[in-house]
């Protein structure tokens, strides 16, 4: 026990001298056992708004304007302290649960952290790097969704390369829905750091939210020299933190064991050893991986079982984004070889990981490959898709989401991923030529998202092949885009019969007045979603027609449209039971009475109606 104790104290002490210089650490210790404190120099408190917004996960707006787009998060406020919808804040895509609903929808991935809440991030550059003393985030509409707010040690604006990045978190809890939409200003108590830092990360989940939440502006107060008391204050150790080498506790751990009466050590693993093969496994699996990767640290037995392929054909690394590197994926290279389903999104920036660390993981472990999930991934440049497009033949789902940073020339190499049946190239820059060749060649196509590819040209192009190519599409998302016209949807409308999902919000250039959403209705039987977002010239007899034809309509969203009456709508819930969201914001003819009086008509409808004031 005295053994143990020892090395204790000295991983703590190791700890501290890596915070702080010897003599820092002596005048610390002196303080504390003499009771006395030491005297705090004065220091200025910096308050600054963000100066750039560095990177983001998602956001409702377009990528050539600034309503509702995340770049809205810089500067000072636009719109506090008034509440309500406003064009000059910073929207993410989604809200609630009504997407992970949707068929288009991936299973959600074993072993995910109960801990681990995030679905969006924002990441944001301040001028000056200082000790933070307050983070307060200003939400102007549907406040809660915030669930994490980290700082991290490298300096964005610097022009050397970052090495040795390192994120803390400032603050985290829980997902929570705050009983009214009026803005607030957020500031959550955050924990003291002994780096500076003007790179903050905002974490989010709008899971609970009634509405989209939208942010204003974020301030970042603190001081630019490290605080004397964080010295001499003695903190509270935490037994999972006590080092940010894996290599120094596994020598203290060696020592320890070493160091043991060897005659008096039990060799044996009691009755556990005796459990059915499968038994242990399935106990197992209900582990999440850094808890796995301990317990196989504890004996052979446990060891054997921990590092089975078997427990490793699905594997969730997004919550480790922060940590994960190449050494990591090196260390689980040897147990993936049966990998079917693998999420690395947000993983990686920063030289985290590298194409020579991502080739020899997808080399040795992808194969198997169904699921490659890469949302937000930076690091990825032509060559790892090439080394995708060679290495994972049986490839059925790949998500690109927010990869903003690939070449367009990149994209061509997904063409030779032939069995693919889920693609999402969301806000990415692939180009008419590349997405002309994927269609050609991945025909088994089921769930397709081109959402804000500003960089396609002709979009009535990209239908009319879907329409050829690709008739067992269920899902299309073509959320802004400005070049699809009536003849392009006709043409889809009637080569994919059997679509289930359409986002056409925010396509300005479909117009009602030629029949195409009354054509539309009528093609798909079988439609679920569709979103018809911010286009005006809805009308009555498009909602009348989706009445009659679409039976199993389950989510609507005709935000915006001035020619829809309470009478089209009421006769819409009345034949679509399955109903269960309709998004009427801004719709001139449908006020919040109307709204009132649908909602006690129909109670399981979640009707939307957005207001500002």
């Amino acid at each position: 026990m005295l053994t143990l104790l020892s090395m204790f104290y000295y991983i703590c002490l190791r700890r501290r001298s890596r915070s702080g210089t010897r003599g820092e650490a002596l005048t610390s210790r002196r303080a504390v056992e003499s009771g006395q404190r030491a005297v705090m120099p004065v220091t200025v408190e910096v308050e600054q708004y963000a100066k750039e917004v560095l990177d983001f996960s998602s956001h409702y707006g377009s990528e050539n304007s600034m309503s509702y787009t995340m770049w809205n998060l810089a500067g000072v406020p636009n719109v506090f302290p008034s509440s309500g919808d406003f064009t000059q804040t910073a929207v993410f895509r989604a809200y609630g649960t009504w997407w992970e609903q949707c068929a288009s929808a991936p299973p959600p991935f074993r072993r995910t952290p109960k801990g681990f809440n995030s679905r969006d991030y924002i990441e944001l550059g301040f001028e000056e790097p200082v000790y933070p003393t307050a983070v307060d985030v200003l939400e102007t509409y549907y406040p809660g969704a915030i669930v994490q707010i980290l700082a991290c040690s490298h300096n964005p604006f610097s022009q050397n390369p970052p090495t040795d990045v390192r994120w803390e978190v400032l603050w985290s809890g829980e997902p929570t829905k705050v009983l009214t939409p009026q803005a607030r200003q957020f500031s959550p108590n955050i924990k003291h750091i002994n780096f500076p830092t003007n790179l903050l990360r905002l974490e989010v989940n709008s899971s609970l939210l009634d509405y989209y939440t939208e942010l204003d502006a974020v301030i970042l107060r603190g001081v630019k020299e490290r605080p004397m008391l964080a010295l001499y204050k003695m903190p509270l150790i935490d037994i999972n933190d006590l080092s940010d080498s894996e290599d120094e506790l596994s020598d203290v751990g060696c020592s320890f064991r070493q160091g043991g009466d060897s005659k008096h050590q039990r060799t044996g693993n009691g009755y556990f050893d005796k459990l059915p093969y499968e038994l242990i496994q399935l106990i197992l699996s209900h582990l999440t991986l850094p808890d796995l990767c301990r317990l196989a640290q504890s004996c052979k037995l446990l060891h054997q079982h921990c590092c089975d392929p078997l427990q490793y054909t699905q594997l969730s690394l997004q919550p480790y984004w922060a940590r994960l590197s190449d050494a990591s994926l090196g260390h689980l290279q040897s147990r993936c070889t049966l990998l079917q389903r693998i999420n690395l999104s947000w993983t990686g920036n920063r030289g985290a990981l590298t194409l020579t660390g991502f080739s020899s993981f997808l080399k040795a472990c992808g194969l198997s490959l169904c699921c490659l999930e890469l949302s937000c991934c930076h690091f990825l440049n032509e060559a790892c898709l090439e080394v995708i497009s060679q290495t994972c033949p049986g490839l059925q789902e790949l998500n690109l989401s927010s990869c903003d940073r690939l070449h367009p020339q990149a994209f061509a190499h997904i063409s030779k991923l032939t069995r693919l049946r889920r693609l999402v190239l969301y806000r990415t820059k692939i180009e008419q030529t590349a997405i002309l060749s994927i269609l050609t060649f991945c025909i088994e196509l089921r769930h397709l998202s081109l959402g804000s590819c500003v960089r396609i040209d002709d979009y009535d192009g990209v239908a009319s092949m879907l329409a050829a190519r690709c008739h067992s599409l269920r899902s299309l998302d073509l959320w802004r885009c400005k070049n699809l016209t009536d003849r392009g949807l006709a043409e889809l409308v009637s080569g994919c019969r059997m679509l289930e999902e359409l986002d056409l919000g925010w396509c300005p250039t479909l117009q009602s007045s030629t029949g195409c959403f009354e054509y539309l209705a009528r093609s798909l039987p079988r439609l679920r979603k569709l979103f018809l977002t911010a286009n005006r010239t809805v009308c009555d007899s498009d909602i009348e027609e989706l009445a009659a034809s679409c039976p199993s309509l389950q989510h609507l969203d005709i935000l915006g449209t001035r020619l829809v009456s309470a009478a089209s709508l009421k006769k819409l819930l009345q034949s679509c039971p399955r109903l269960l969201l309709l998004d009427v914001s801004f719709c001139s003819q449908i006020d919040t009475r109307v709204v009132q009086e649908l909602s006690g008509l129909f109670p399981k409808v979640a009707i939307k109606k957005s207001f500002t004031q």
